[in-house]
């Protein structure tokens, strides 16, 4: 019987994980030797104590992950992944967008040979401004990452051992799961599923997470803004030599609407605003660096409520735990 592990990142869920767990256990339970592991993002509501009483309800099936704060979607996703045993790892959200009757498809389509099979969807529901910040944002990992034409970077996927292991190696703190991904294989699918109807939360995430995860995409992952930098430096470089020569062998001169004084000045603003947009960018990758020789956590696990392990080979994988990418302030082990 396969093995198969369900990380769910929770936020601010406590009217919905309970109902999604049960259905995940009634569907799946039976088939595959299951283990959902619940990552509590620092939420606001009573989402801990529904996890508590679903790990209390099933302790050798669900383990709950707290975390010490909110540390965003990917970096809890992160601190599921280092706990999952299974053959395969589902990523799902935790409000039934997602539903649990589409997990089935996803582990059938993992039968083709894929490290990873991503979800796509012909019809997304969504607000407005949300579709329009995940088309921006594929749109840009198109640029920034060179994924593959078409594809929709889904949060709904599901992973081989193989990849997982790939993944939980990363240890920089602001961690971009499909970046990873991307650079990890090029054995890829997709399949098309249902993306349902939010059922009773809002959606965490906000124009700010929105850029924040965008940053953290171009910038732990890409030196595209370096590059572009360098281009246009390169070609206000060339303007004014060719601006120059101009100057310098044609005696008639070229017409002109500014004063000379009104053209210095409008040329050192433009050259000082490339310097400061140049220093910010470099003052960028500079910070991220000392975040990570700074060895900032990805996340800091605060209490760990574990199911007992069923096999031989999850005892041994849950000893090879990569304690370096978090700080446990309290273990609890049922």
């Amino acid at each position: 019987m396969q093995s198969l592990s369900i990380v769910i990142p929770v936020y601010n869920s406590e009217r919905t994980i309970g109902p999604l767990c049960q259905a995940l256990m009634g569907l799946y339970a039976g088939a595959y030797r299951l283990d959902i592991i619940l990552v509590n993002d620092g939420s606001r509501d009573d989402s801990d104590a529904v996890c508590r009483r679903l790990h209390a309800e099933h302790p050798d099936r669900i383990a709950y992950i707290k975390l010490a704060r909110n540390f965003g979607e990917h970096n809890a996703v992160m601190a599921g992944l280092h706990h999952a045993t299974g053959d395969f790892c589902v990523i799902m959200d935790d409000d039934f967008q997602n539903p649990p009757g589409e997990v089935a498809r996803l582990v059938r389509e993992m039968g083709k040979g894929y490290d990873v099979v991503y979800a796509s969807y012909a019809v997304k529901n969504d607000g407005f401004f949300r579709n329009l910040g995940s088309r921006l944002h594929n749109r840009m990992a198109d640029i920034v990452l060179k994924k593959p034409v078409g594809l929709y970077l889904s949060s709904f996927k599901i992973l081989n051992r193989f990849l997982v292991r790939e993944i939980v190696g990363y240890t920089g703190p602001t961690p971009y799961l499909d970046a990873i991904v991307l650079r990890s294989t090029q054995n890829i699918g997709v399949i098309q599923l249902e993306h349902g109807k939010r059922a009773a939360s809002e959606s965490g995430y906000t124009l700010r997470k929105l850029f924040t995860l965008w940053g953290n995409m171009i910038f732990s992952f890409s030196l595209v803004p370096l590059r572009i930098i360098g281009l246009v430096g390169f070609c206000v470089t060339l303007f004014g030599l060719v601006y120059g020569g101009i100057k310098a062998f044609d005696q008639t001169g070229l017409p002109m609407a500014l004063s000379n004084y009104e053209t210095l000045m409008s040329a050192n603003l433009v050259f000082r605003g490339l310097v400061l947009m140049a220093m910010s960018i470099v003052g960028e990758y500079i910070g991220r660096i000392y975040q990570s020789l700074a060895k900032e956590p990805q996340f800091v696990v605060r209490e760990r409520l574990m199911p007992r392990p069923a096999n031989d080979d999850q005892i041994a994988y849950l000893q090879d735990f990569r304690g370096s990418n978090a700080r446990k302030d309290q273990n609890r082990t049922s």
